[in-house]
């Protein structure tokens, strides 16, 4: 009686387990099996052919962000709450929280050109804000953006001004 019990169950388990794994491969939403996990080679994303990660568009080196910072030429932009970023943020930087983009974007676009050189960051590489941030304002026109992956933790822990 017991082997049967067994193999039935084991069969409910094996059934549960392919039916959810064919509802998340064809829903839009789905969560991909394969992710970049590793913090030490980037930003943690479950999708590790996401185009928003990169060596073109990811900076994973504080020291090279600090030089584009004491250049004076780019913005910085604050892409976590705006709570946050009143608590402490990169001097000068700008805030434009991803979850208020859309009622902030007319503003931001009348202060700062598209071809204006930015870096986005939010906080650290568990945070995808800064990515999708990056991606809003891409499909509006600015091209000119890097994003800092340690984030505000990362540029706070190396001493680098805040405010």
């Amino acid at each position: 009686m017991m082997p049967k019990t067994i193999k039935e169950i084991s069969g409910m388990i094996l059934g549960a387990v392919m039916m959810a794994l064919l509802v998340n491969s064809i829903s839009p939403v789905g969560i991909p099996l394969i992710g970049q996990w590793d913090q030490s080679i980037g930003t943690v994303r479950a999708n590790p052919d996401d185009e928003m990660a990169g060596p073109g568009l990811e900076i994973d080196n504080l020291e090279v962000a600090k030089q584009i910072f004491d250049r004076g030429d780019t913005l910085f932009v604050d892409a976590r709450s705006r709570t946050d970023f009143l608590e402490g943020h990169v001097v000068g930087a700008v805030s434009l929280p991803v979850n208020e983009f859309d009622a902030k974007l007319e503003t931001f676009f009348n202060q700062h050109l598209p071809d204006q050189a930015m870096i986005i960051y939010c906080s650290g590489r568990l945070c995808q804000d800064s990515h999708h941030l990056a991606q809003k304002l891409m499909e509006f026109g600015y091209e000119n953006i890097s994003i800092m992956i340690d984030g505000f933790p990362g540029w706070k822990a190396k001493g680098y001004p805040i405010e």
